[in-house]
């Protein structure tokens, strides 16, 4: 389940980038306060989706420590059986 999360954050995030750069090309335009405050938006929002990402990742990592040592010791408890 949080896996899902992270990925529909990590989406929503993407898309909203993609929006700001497709804005951001129209260079005829100056930036507004609007536009100024959108980005500064559009900036915490890459920091959260960063933190949620790294935390997965972490998350992802234990998991695999965790799954190697119960192997690890699942192996020496069958050697140590022989």
């Amino acid at each position: 389940m949080n896996k899902q999360i992270y990925v529909a954050l990590i989406a929503g995030c993407l898309s909203l980038s993609m929006v700001s750069v497709a804005q951001a090309d129209d260079s005829s335009a100056t930036p507004t306060h609007a536009d100024k405050k959108a980005a500064k938006e559009q900036s915490k929002a890459d920091k959260k989706a960063d933190v949620a990402q790294a935390k997965a990742n972490k998350s992802k990592t234990d998991a695999q420590a965790d799954a190697d040592k119960a192997a690890a010791d699942a192996k020496e408890k069958d050697a140590k059986k022989e």
